[in-house]
C-alpha cells in the first residue's frame, strides 16, 4: 500500500523524473535522505518500473502516427506474433486485444511510404498475420505515459 506521501513523490516524478531528490524532499516536507530512501523502496518494489527519456519526434523525421488493428490466423500462436511485432524499432506499443482483430500497435514512422514499407515488408510478412487496417492521426492533443495518481486515500483505495 502506498501511502499519500509515496503517491506525491510519485506524481512529481512522473512530472519531471530528473528532479533532484533535495527538491522532492523540500515539496514533499520530509529530508532528502527519506526521500531518496522512499524511493528506493518504490523501485524495489516495481511500483517504479523505470526512467526513460521523451524524445521530439519531429527532430528524429517521425511526426507520422499510425494504429494498425493486426488480425492472426485461426489456430495461431499469439504470443510469437506479438514477440515479432515487438522487435520492430517502428512499433511502440503491441497490445493485444478482445474483438474481433487480435493486436492493436502504435506505430511512428517519417510519412506514407515508410508507413506502406512497414505494412508490406514487416507485418504482413509475419506468417501468423492475416490482414491489417490502419489508421492514421492527423493531429495529436493528447499523448502520455503517466498513470494518473490520486493524493488521498480515498482515490488510491479505488
Amino acid at each position: 500500500m502506498i501511502d499519500e506521501t509515496g503517491m506525491k513523490i510519485l506524481k512529481i516524478l512522473q512530472e519531471k523524473a530528473r528532479i533532484p531528490n533535495v527538491e522532492v524532499a523540500r515539496m514533499v516536507g520530509m529530508a532528502p535522505s527519506a526521500v531518496l530512501e522512499r524511493i528506493r523502496k518504490l523501485e524495489k518494489q516495481g511500483v517504479i518500473d523505470g526512467y526513460e527519456v521523451r524524445l521530439n519526434p519531429e527532430e528524429f523525421k517521425r511526426n507520422m502516427v499510425a494504429f494498425v488493428s493486426v488480425k492472426t490466423r485461426q489456430n495461431k500462436s499469439d504470443i510469437d506474433t506479438g514477440k515479432e511485432l515487438s522487435k520492430m524499432q517502428e512499433v511502440q506499443e503491441v497490445h493485444f486485444v478482445s474483438g474481433e482483430d487480435c493486436f492493436l500497435i502504435k506505430v511512428r514512422v517519417f510519412d506514407t511510404k515508410e508507413l506502406n514499407r512497414l505494412l508490406k515488408d514487416k507485418i504482413l510478412t509475419i506468417k501468423t498475420v492475416a490482414s491489417t487496417r490502419t489508421t492514421v492521426v492527423l493531429s495529436t492533443y493528447k499523448e502520455t505515459s503517466r498513470i494518473p495518481l490520486g493524493v488521498n486515500k480515498k482515490d488510491i483505495n479505488k
